[in-house]
C-alpha cells in the first residue's frame, strides 16, 4: 500500500483502488476492463448475449426512454447557492439532461428474467429476481467505485434497461435492501402481468473527478408477457414522482473511502421506460413457411392484430406494490400512513400515533437515508423485530414523513389543524431522524432522536446514566428492548388522556 501510494500519489491510488475490486493490489483483465472499454470505445459482447443468439422467428420489443433532469432548486444545498461545493463535483449531475439511449430494441426472450419460479405462481407472492446480498451484518459496499461490475444472469436485462438512462448503472445498491423483487399481479391462460420493484443507482462521475452517487428511491413497473416469454404485450418501468423528494445523492471530496462525503436530496420529475407497442416478429413467414416482406404492397408496415387477453385472476396494482414493499422492508408489515391520514385514523380508533420524521428518505418509498447508520440501522433491526411489529400493530397508528413535507404543511393556512400538527412535530425534530409518540390531537408525549437512541443502545446497560430507558432481560437485543420500552412508556404517559 505504501509503495503504491508512493508510485501513484493519493489520487492515482484512489482510481487504482476503485478498479481493484478484490483489494489484492493487482488489476486482473476483468478489473481493467472498464478502462479498456473507455480508451478503445469498444465493449466486448457479454457472455449472456453470446448465448442469446437471436432466434430468426423470435420477437423484438421497442422501448422509449423519457427523462427530465433533477430539479436543482429542490436540493437543500441550492438554498445557499451551492456555497462551498465545487462546480466539478456536480458536473456529472448538471450534464445529465437526456437519456443515454432514447430508443432501444430488445429481444422479447430477454425478458424471461421476469417470469416467476415454479413455486411462485400465486397472486401477490413475491420472489427475488436479483436477491439482496446485504444486511445489517454485512455492512455496505464501497463508495469508491466508478464502473459497475459486469452484470450476470438476471442482472443483465436490468442493467441493459437502466443503461438507457445513463451508461453507469449499478444494479446492486451500496446499501440494503438491494436487488429486484417481483410478484404476479394477474394471470390468464397464456399470460402473466408481473409487478416489480428495483433498487439501483447510478455513478455520474468519472476520473479524474471523485464519485457522485445518484440513488432514485426505487424503480417500479409492470410487464405483461407470455408464460413462455416469446411475446411481451406491454412493459413500463419508472421512478415514482408523487413525493416532493425522490432521489438521494452522495459525493466524495477526497481520494479515499474515509474522505468527507456530501449528501443531499432532490426531486426527479421523470425517469421512465415504456414499450411502444407489443413485441413483434423480427421475421415474418406466410402460411407455407416462406419469409415475406414486412411491408405491404403499398409500402406501409404490416399491421399485427393481437388477441385480447382475458384475465382469470388479478389483484389491484396497489396491493401488488404493497407486497413488494414488505418484501424489501419487513418493517412495513406495519402500515405507515401519510401524516394527516395517520391522525384521522388514530382519532377514529382511539390510538396513539407513532411517527418517524426524517430529513432525507428512509426508502420505504424512496432512497437510503443521507446519514449513514441511524435510519438504516433502525429499519434493519428494531422496526423489523417481532415484538415491535406486534406492539405497533396493536396499539399505534404509524406514519413517516419528510421534514420538507411538514414544513410545507406548516405554512398551509387552509387547514389550521394540519398546520398545527406539523408545527408540534417540527418543534421536537432534531437531525437526522426523530421518533415521536403523540396523541390524535398532535400533542407530543414522548420522543427520541435516532442518533441518541443508537448511542445508548450501543452502551453496556450499566453505563446508561438516564433512567428514561431501561434494558429488559427478556430480549437479547438491547435496541429492540429499548424501543419496546420507549413505546410502552408512551402508552403509559398517554393513559390519562386516552381514558378521557
Amino acid at each position: 500500500q505504501e509503495l503504491a501510494l508512493k508510485s501513484l500519489g493519493s489520487e492515482g491510488l484512489f482510481l487504482f483502488s476503485s478498479l481493484d475490486t478484490n483489494n489484492d493490489l493487482y488489476l486482473s483483465p476483468e478489473e481493467f476492463k472498464p478502462i479498456a472499454e473507455k480508451l478503445t470505445g469498444v465493449a466486448p459482447v457479454s457472455e449472456f448475449e453470446e448465448e442469446e443468439t437471436p432466434d430468426p422467428s423470435g420477437e423484438t420489443l421497442s422501448l422509449v426512454a423519457k427523462f427530465q433532469p433533477l430539479v436543482m432548486e429542490t436540493m437543500t444545498k441550492s438554498k445557499d447557492g451551492f456555497l462551498g461545493i465545487s462546480h466539478v463535483a456536480l458536473s456529472g449531475l448538471r450534464n445529465w439532461t437526456a437519456p443515454a439511449a432514447p430508443v432501444s430494441v430488445l429481444l422479447a426472450r430477454q425478458f424471461k428474467a421476469f417470469l416467476p419460479p415454479k413455486n411462485k405462481v400465486d397472486l401477490g407472492d413475491p420472489w427475488w429476481i436479483i436477491p439482496s446480498e446485504l444486511n445489517i451484518f454485512t455492512g455496505y459496499l464501497s463508495n469508491n467505485r466508478f464502473y459497475p461490475p459486469p452484470p450476470k444472469g438476471k442482472e443483465i436485462i436490468i442493467h441493459r434497461l437502466l443503461s438507457m438512462f445513463h451508461p453507469r448503472p449499478f444494479v446492486k445498491t451500496r446499501f440494503a435492501p438491494q436487488g429486484a423483487v417481483a410478484c404476479i399481479q394477474a394471470i390468464s391462460t397464456f399470460y402473466y402481468t408481473i409487478a416489480f420493484r428495483i433498487h439501483a443507482e447510478f455513478q455520474l462521475n468519472e476520473p479524474p473527478d471523485f464519485p457522485f452517487w445518484f440513488s432514485p428511491g426505487q424503480f417500479t413497473g409492470h410487464i405483461i408477457l407470455s408464460k413462455d416469454s416469446s411475446h411481451v404485450r406491454e412493459f413500463k418501468l419508472f421512478v415514482p414522482n408523487k413525493r416532493s423528494l425522490n432521489v438521494d445523492m452522495e459525493w466524495l471530496y477526497g481520494a479515499s473511502e474515509s474522505s468527507n462525503m456530501e449528501v443531499d436530496i432532490g426531486y426527479l420529475p421523470q425517469m421512465e421506460l415504456e414499450s411502444t407497442g407489443p413485441s413483434i416478429p423480427s421475421v415474418i413467414h406466410d402460411e407455407n413457411g416462406n419469409v415475406i416482406d414486412s411491408r405491404d404492397p403499398s409500402g406501409d408496415p404490416i399491421q399485427f392484430v393481437f388477441e385480447e387477453i382475458t384475465w382469470q385472476r388479478e389483484i389491484p396494482w396497489e396491493e401488488a406494490a404493497q407486497k413488494l414493499e414488505v418484501a424489501m422492508y419487513p418493517f412495513k408489515k406495519v402500515s405507515y400512513l401519510p401524516f394527516t391520514e395517520a391522525f384521522e385514523r388514530a382519532k377514529a380508533e382511539k390510538k396513539l400515533v407513532h411517527s418517524i420524521l426524517l430529513w432525507g428518505n428512509n426508502k420505504p418509498l424512496s432512497a437510503p437515508l443521507p446519514v449513514p447508520g441511524s435510519g438504516r440501522t433502525l429499519r434493519e433491526t428494531v422496526l423489523e423485530s417481532s415484538p415491535i411489529l406486534a406492539l405497533l400493530n396493536e396499539s399505534f397508528i404509524s406514519s413517516w414523513s419528510l421534514v420538507k413535507e411538514l414544513e410545507e404543511l406548516q405554512t398551509n393556512r387552509e387547514n389550521e389543524f394540519y398546520s398545527k400538527l406539523a408545527d408540534l412535530h417540527l418543534e421536537k425534530y432534531n437531525f437526522p431522524v426523530e421518533m415521536i409518540i403523540c396523541l390524535p390531537n398532535g400533542t407530543v408525549i414522548h420522543h427520541i432522536n435516532a442518533n441518541y437512541f443508537l448511542d445508548i443502545t450501543s452502551m453496556k446497560p450499566e453505563d446508561v446514566e438516564s433512567s428514561i430507558f431501561s434494558f429488559s432481560a427478556n430480549f437479547e437485543d438491547p435496541s429492540t428492548a429499548t424501543y419496546l420500552q420507549f413505546l410502552k412508556e408512551g402508552l403509559q404517559r398517554a393513559k390519562p388522556y386516552l381514558q378521557n
